[in-house]
């Protein structure tokens, strides 16, 4: 029995498969794994990498914080932001990260300074991401088959 997983932020659901083999979840404690039938869990995510395995494809997100409910059949990850890994922006985040840099580095207010901070770890979330996929070769996306019906 697969496990359904949706991925959804405030502004829309990014992710929805019914049929996922295995979730890698960036829980606020550690890396959490669940497959089919686990047992039902309410915990924080952190920021990380989230990865969503069906067969021999796999999804690949940066999680910026949120929540997960798992349930035996149902993985539903209500997330603060999230991006797929393919559509992280190499040279973007090179430029957030230099930049949150320069103003840590600079000295600025407080509330600034948490500003920059969280833009720092997001940028280097999205470089380390995308450093691991070109290091491990080609990755499979979970695309839907139109001619499975």
């Amino acid at each position: 029995m697969p496990i359904h997983v949706e991925l959804v932020t405030q502004e829309k659901k990014i992710f929805d498969e019914p049929e996922a083999d295995m979730v890698l979840i960036p829980a606020a404690e550690g890396e959490m794994g669940v497959l089919p039938h686990h047992a039902p869990v309410l915990t924080t995510l952190g920021f990380g990498e989230l990865i969503i395995r069906k067969g021999k494809a796999e999804e690949r997100f940066a999680i910026y914080g949120g929540v997960v409910d798992v349930r035996p059949d149902k993985v539903v990850i209500l997330a603060d932001l999230a991006a797929s890994s393919f559509d992280l922006d190499l040279e973007a985040a090179e430029k957030a990260r230099e930049s949150a840099a320069e103003m840590l580095e600079k000295g600025v207010p407080p509330e600034v300074n948490r500003q920059a901070v969280l833009e720092l770890r997001r940028a280097e979330l999205s470089l380390r991401i995308h450093r691991k996929i070109q290091t491990s070769g080609p990755i499979m996306r979970i695309i839907e088959d139109e001619n499975s019906n």
